[in-house]
Formats: C-alpha cells, sequence, structure tokens
C-alpha cells in the first residue's frame, strides 16, 4: 500500500509542476530546431516542413 501512495503522491506532483507551468503561461514542449545538425550531420530524412530557424536559413542561403 505505502508503494502505491508514493507513486500516487509522485504522479501528483508531476500533475501539478505541470499545471503550475501551464498557469504560468510558458512555452510547451517542442522538439528542438537542430538534432544531428547541431552536431555537423546533416539530415537524411528530409523533413517535407522544417522548423522555422531552418527556413529562414535557406531563405537567407538563396538570397546570397
Amino acid at each position: 500500500m505505502s508503494t502505491f501512495l508514493v507513486t500516487f503522491g509522485v504522479m501528483v506532483l508531476a500533475a501539478l509542476g505541470m499545471a503550475v507551468g501551464v498557469i504560468a503561461g510558458r512555452k510547451p514542449i517542442a522538439g528542438s530546431c537542430g538534432g544531428m545538425n547541431k552536431m555537423g550531420i546533416e539530415c537524411q530524412a528530409g523533413c517535407e516542413k522544417p522548423c522555422p530557424r531552418r527556413q529562414a536559413r535557406q531563405q537567407a542561403e538563396q538570397h546570397q
């Protein structure tokens, strides 16, 4: 029974922590814009819709 109570308490604390983040108006969790590219390795997947940073970089490269 004590294991259940401890687990339940941890889950409640996690939910409260997430709720506080939403109430505070924090930005929601989102994927990073980088990953393999941050290490200098170009992504082989070829995303159909690149992230805003990548779009900006591609547009800047096209204007050069």
